[in-house]
C-alpha cells in the first residue's frame, strides 16, 4: 500500500526548517531596528531617567507574572493561534509606543510588550520540532535550532545597522529621526504577522471550549510549579547559589542595555546622534557576543566551567565600571564591546552549571526559575537605578550596577567546590 498523501495542512521537515528560519528573521529584525531607539525615543519625548526605569520595568514584571501561566497555552490551544495572537499584541504595543507622549502611555506600551514576550516564548521552536519529527522522526532538530539561533543574531545585527542608517538619513522630515526607525519597525512587525498567517501550518488547533479549559488548567498549575521550584532550591545549595547569580547579573545588564544609549547621548550631544551610532555599535556587539559564546567552550576546557564563569563575571562587572569612568564616546563604546564579549562567554557556562543541577524531570523548572529571578530582578533594579541615575548621573548608575554585579562571582563558589570533587575535574 502506498503511503498516504500529505495533507495541505502539514509540512515536511525541510519546509518546516525554512519556515522556522524565515519567521525567526521576521520576528527579530524589527527588534534590531529599535535597539537603543526605545530608550532614546522616550527620553526625546521628555521622560526622565526615573520614569524610564519604571516604564522599562513594566515588561519584566508582566513576563514574570505570565511566563508560567502561558507556558502550557501553546500545547492547549495550538502553536499557530498563540503566535498569531502574540504578533497582534506586538503590533499593538509598537503602535502605542510610537504614538506615546505621556508616562502612562509608555507604561501601557511596555505592559503590552510584556504580554507579547510571554506569549512568544517557545511556541515557534516547539512547532518546528513537532512538525519536523512528524515528517521524519530521525531529523536532527538541534541543527535546525542552531541555525535559527544564527539567523536570530544576524537579524538583530542587520536590523541595528539599518536602524542607524535610517536615523542618519532621516528620510521622512515630518517625523523625528528616531521616529523614522521606530515606524520602519512597525512595517516589519506587521510583515511578521502576515508571514505567520501565510506560512505556519498546523494540522489541528484547539481554539474551542475544550482547548480553553486546558489552557486555564495549565494556568492554574503555575502556583504548584513555583512551589516545586522553591522546594528544589531549598534542597540544592549549589542550585540556590547559581540562581542567586541572576540577581547580580541582571542588575549589571541594566548598565549596558539601558544606560548605554543614555550615556552615549550625553557624550555625543543628543538622542538623534546616539541613535545613529547605536545601530552599528549594536551590530558589532552582537558579533562579539557570538565570538564570546564560541570562546566559552575553549576556555572551559582549559580552566574548567566554573572558573570560566567566575572570570567572566568579574571581568564583565569590572569593564562595566570602566564604562562609567569613560569621558568620551570611543572609550565608552570600546569598554561596552569588551563587556558584551564577556556577556557572550558567561551565558553558556552559566547554563552548563544549571544543567548539572537538573535532570529530565525538573530541567524546565530549573531554567524557568532562573529566568524568572533574572527578569524580576532586572525590573526591580530599574526601579532603583533609574532614580539613582536621575539624582546623581548616568555614569554613577552604571558604576553602581557594575560594582554590584561583580559580587555575583561569589555565588559560583559552591559550584566550584562541587566541580573540584568531580573525577574528571570538568
Amino acid at each position: 500500500m502506498s503511503a498516504p498523501a500529505r495533507t495541505t495542512a502539514t509540512l515536511g521537515a525541510a519546509q518546516a526548517l525554512r519556515v522556522l528560519l524565515l519567521l525567526t528573521f521576521t520576528r527579530w529584525f524589527p527588534v534590531g531596528l529599535v535597539i537603543g531607539v526605545t530608550t532614546l525615543l522616550a527620553l526625546e519625548r521628555g521622560m526622565s531617567l526615573a520614569q524610564l526605569g519604571v516604564i522599562l520595568s513594566m515588561q519584566g514584571f508582566v513576563v514574570l507574572a505570565l511566563e508560567l501561566p502561558t507556558g502550557g497555552f501553546a500545547d492547549a490551544l495550538g502553536r499557530r493561534p498563540l503566535l498569531v495572537a502574540s504578533s497582534l499584541v506586538a503590533l499593538l504595543s509598537a503602535v502605542v509606543f510610537v504614538t506615546a507622549h505621556t508616562f502612562a502611555a509608555f507604561c501601557v506600551a511596555l505592559l503590552l510588550q510584556g504580554v507579547f514576550r510571554a506569549l512568544d516564548s517557545g511556541p515557534l521552536e516547539s512547532w518546528y520540532v513537532d512538525t519536523a519529527q512528524a515528517d521524519d522522526p530521525g531529523v536532527a532538530v538541534e541543527r535546525g535550532l542552531a541555525r535559527a539561533g544564527t539567523v536570530l543574531g544576524a537579524a538583530i545585527a542587520t536590523g541595528a545597522v539599518v536602524s542607524g542608517g535610517v536615523i542618519a538619513w532621516h528620510p521622512v522630515g515630518t517625523l523625528t529621526a528616531l521616529e523614522n526607525a521606530y515606524c520602519l519597525s512597525l512595517v516589519f512587525v506587521a510583515l511578521n504577522l502576515v508571514a505567520t498567517l501565510l506560512l505556519l501550518r498546523e494540522p489541528r488547533t484547539h481554539v474551542d471550549a475544550r482547548g480553553v479549559r486546558r489552557a486555564l488548567d495549565s494556568a492554574r498549575e503555575a502556583p504548584r510549579v513555583v512551589a516545586a521550584a522553591l522546594r528544589l532550591l531549598g534542597r540544592n545549595r549549589v542550585l540556590r547559589a547559581l540562581v542567586l547569580v541572576e540577581v547580580f547579573w541582571s542588575v549589571g545588564m541594566i548598565a549596558f542595555e539601558t544606560f548605554l544609549p543614555v550615556r552615549l547621548s550625553e557624550l555625543v550631544g543628543g538622542e538623534t546622534e546616539a541613535g545613529a551610532l547605536m545601530g552599528p555599535v549594536s551590530a558589532v556587539a552582537w558579533g562579539l557576543f557570538a565570538a564570546g559564546s564560541a570562546a566559552a567552550a575553549l576556555v572551559a576546557r582549559r580552566v574548567g566551567v566554573t572558573w570560566t564563569a567566575i572570570a567572566s563575571r568579574v571581568l564583565q562587572g569590572g569593564f562595566v565600571v570602566v564604562m562609567a569612568l569613560m569621558t568620551g564616546p570611543v572609550g565608552l563604546v570600546t569598554a561596552f564591546f569588551v563587556v558584551y564579549t564577556l556577556h557572550g562567554t558567561a551565558g553558556p557556562v552559566h547554563s552548563t552549571l544549571l544543567h548539572r543541577q537538573a535532570d529530565a524531570g525538573n530541567r524546565t523548572t530549573v531554567l524557568s526559575i532562573n529566568s524568572m529571578v533574572g527578569g524580576g530582578c532586572y525590573s526591580l533594579g530599574l526601579l532603583v537605578l533609574g532614580p539613582l541615575a536621575e539624582a546623581t548621573s548616568t555614569a554613577t548608575g552604571i558604576l553602581v550596577a557594575g560594582a554590584f554585579s561583580v559580587l555575583g562571582a561569589l555565588c559560583y563558589l559552591p559550584a566550584l567546590r562541587q566541580e573540584r570533587a568531580l573525577p574528571t575535574g570538568a
